[in-house]
């Protein structure tokens, strides 16, 4: 399957999760909102907020990390990028009162911001090869780099899994975090963490391009 096609399932996929579970966690294939907020928790720890800060949300689904932001008090501009129009107009309508938060499927008409989040944007890789789908994340790292001037952050599920677990789920990409690590702190920036204590079957990577 080509990485087109696997594209075209995947929105097909969350499309259709939106429609089963609408704007919720599962609505984005969350197992809950305790596991997404705590998975929001890591992405968030890039962003250095004592001041006015803007931020892109790259696969941002309906909003939610927006949700999580708000909720801070922080002062702050939001661009959710998603390639599901479901879930850009679901995003827009949830947070039409809130006048920093902006929503769009083209991240061509997003600006340049401070930060950049992706949260579970490479779980799921259907049929394409391991080495494949991990090349083409290593092409979207560079993508979203670009976007951001101070630093942004990733999540994958990871290798340490349970073994029986992941046999159980060809479908998925289980990343390696030490690939992933070395292959940030060599393209992007000599201050990059790993984080992988938080009690789930994934990491996170930061990447800090001001210090």
């Amino acid at each position: 399957m080509s990485l087109e096609q696997t594209q075209k399932k995947l929105n097909e996929y969350f499309a259709e999760k939106l429609d089963t579970f609408g704007a919720t966690a599962k609505g984005v294939d969350y197992n809950g909102p305790e596991a997404q907020e705590r998975r929001f928790e890591q992405l968030a720890k890039v962003i250095q907020p004592a001041q006015p800060f803007t931020v892109i949300d790259y696969g941002s689904g309906y909003g939610a990390m927006f949700d999580f932001l708000q909720k801070k008090n922080w002062d702050f501009q939001y661009y959710g990028v998603d390639l599901i129009e479901k879930m850009v107009i679901a995003g827009r309508e949830t947070h039409a009162d809130f006048p920093n938060a902006h929503f769009t499927t083209d991240e061509r008409e997003v600006p340049a911001a401070d930060y950049l989040l992706a949260g579970a944007i490479f779980n799921i890789k259907l049929e394409t090869p391991y080495e494949e789908w991990q090349t083409f994340a290593c092409e979207t790292l560079k993508r979203m780099d670009s976007l951001c001037s101070k630093g942004f952050s990733f999540n994958m599920l990871t290798k340490y899994s349970d073994e029986d677990r992941m046999a159980l789920r060809p479908d998925l990409f289980f990343g390696d975090p030490l690939f992933f690590f070395d292959f940030c702190k060599r393209n992007f920036s000599r201050n990059v963490a790993l984080l992988h204590d938080y009690g789930l079957y994934d990491f996170t990577i930061l990447v800090r391009k001001d210090a």
